[in-house]
């Protein structure tokens, strides 16, 4: 259909999106990442404070800014007098070093970069999305825009990455998305975020950088066709977005827009290092690796997710509904720490074994979250006409008890990764499987019953 420039033409496309699944890639893919690479990857230092939603809860915004482990706000961070970045800056650069001399250590170590080796990673590990960050707060552009930054002369990249990224990633059949920061950008306000009332301060509202962003959002969906408008930090004026989302949707077949322009129209929410389950609404869980988005060389894998809780986490999320975005910090030079890639492939490694139950998955409306007869936390998805039930530890008892399920007359059972399951049966309203005694050891079993049972009743 052809979508209007107004707010209710617009909700129609949501509406599609999260009762019709259409369009269905994203709902299919379950697993991206998000990539932050620029010139805060160049000094890669923020202090080990801890995630996002633990310090807020825990301390306060205010506490948050002063000890930001997000690595890539480290220009406004260094700027924050007696902060740990600033302290870091000072005694690693000097007073004088400014942050523009970054960029230039940035430009020269963008070309030891190749596409390929990043999308041959994300394919080979099972991402199916990848989220590149055009330009971040600090307003420098990693693509050599029509329109350049008339108050940093030279503040973008030469080199096409963004275009060389999303070609290398569509040739691995991934889909690639603009991630762009609309809400802030310190070229235009530089003043200081300390706490939720300077965040909004520092919202450029000027006419000229009204121009500015709109023609840079037409620059992305013109040149790179991106399969989602990923906003960050609202978007300053409001009344531009009608006409650029219509514009999206009547010229990218599939595409989607993210929450972060404006609460008037979205077709999926992105909390941050944290849950948004609510019916009817697809949504996104966004985290790094560890506590930074951007490279933080502080960090090591004992700052990151542990492998068995990731994989617990996307099993967890995409029962409920939900996708999984990591954050991947490459260095100035492109090259992605080790110890995220070894998170990487021992996720892939379970996929490869339990992908089917959940790629191109759907909720088990009856039941998203239970426990077994023996306490261990189970998850459910259906797909390929198969309920996949998640063990989300190894069974305790020699009998794992599953309620709410009746399978029917015929049903196969198996253990992916092992093979079909013989001894089980049904009790009541409760399934029972003899969990077999010479099963590896994973983070996750996944039994796999077909056909798809109906609740009991």
């Amino acid at each position: 259909m052809s979508f209007k420039p107004d707010w209710d033409s617009l909700k129609e496309h949501s509406r599609k999106f999260n009762e019709e699944y259409t369009p269905s890639w994203f709902h299919d893919s379950k697993l991206g990442v998000i990539i932050h690479w620029g010139p805060y990857s160049v000094p890669g230092w923020a202090p080990l404070t801890g995630e996002l939603g633990a310090v807020w809860e825990t301390h306060g915004r205010r506490y948050w800014f002063f000890n930001n482990p997000y690595a890539e706000w480290y220009y406004n961070s260094m700027r924050i007098r007696g902060s740990p970045t600033w302290e870091y800056h000072i005694r690693t650069y000097g007073p004088e070093y400014s942050y523009s001399k970054f960029v230039e250590h940035l430009k020269e170590e963008v070309g030891k970069w190749r596409a390929e080796d990043w999308a041959s990673l994300f394919s080979e590990v099972g991402i199916r999305y990848v989220v590149f960050v055009t330009k971040h707060h600090d307003g420098f552009l990693m693509w050599p825009s029509e329109y350049p930054n008339p108050k940093r002369e030279g503040w973008h990249l030469d080199r096409d990455v963004v275009g060389e990224l999303a070609s290398a990633v569509r040739t691995k059949g991934l889909k690639f998305v603009t991630y762009y920061s609309s809400g802030i950008d310190w070229t235009f306000n530089d003043t200081v975020i300390v706490d939720a009332e300077t965040n909004e301060a520092a919202k450029p509202r000027d006419q000229e950088y009204r121009v500015y962003l709109l023609s840079h959002w037409e620059e992305l969906v013109e040149r790179y066709r991106p399969s989602i408008l990923y906003s960050d930090i609202g978007y300053p004026f409001e009344e531009d977005l009608p006409g650029l989302f219509a514009r999206y949707y009547n010229e990218v077949e599939e595409g989607l827009v993210n929450n972060r322009f404006t609460p008037r129209h979205y077709d999926f929410v992105t909390p941050e290092y944290r849950y948004s389950v609510r019916e009817g609404v697809k949504w996104e869980v966004t985290r790094g690796l560890g506590y930074s988005y951007g490279y933080n060389r502080n960090e090591t894998i004992e700052d990151c997710i542990s492998l068995p809780s990731l994989i617990r986490l996307v099993v967890d999320v995409v029962s409920r509904n939900g996708n999984v975005q990591l954050g991947i910090t490459p260095k100035a030079n492109g090259k992605i720490p080790s110890h995220q890639v070894e998170l990487l492939r021992g996720l892939g490694r379970w996929l490869k074994v339990n992908g089917e139950g959940i790629y191109g998955s759907r909720p088990f409306d009856t039941l998203t979250g239970a426990s077994s007869s023996d306490g261990v936390p189970l998850r459910f998805t259906k797909g390929n006409g198969s309920l996949y039930v998640f063990s989300m530890l190894r069974p305790r008892a020699e009998k794992v008890r599953v309620p709410g399920i009746c399978p029917s007359v015929g049903s196969k059972l198996e253990l992916l990764g092992y093979g079909e399951v013989r001894d089980w049966g049904k009790e009541g309203d409760e399934l029972w499987i003899r969990f077999p005694k010479d099963a590896g050891e994973s983070p996750v079993y996944t039994f796999k019953l077909s056909p798809l049972p109906s609740p009991c009743v």
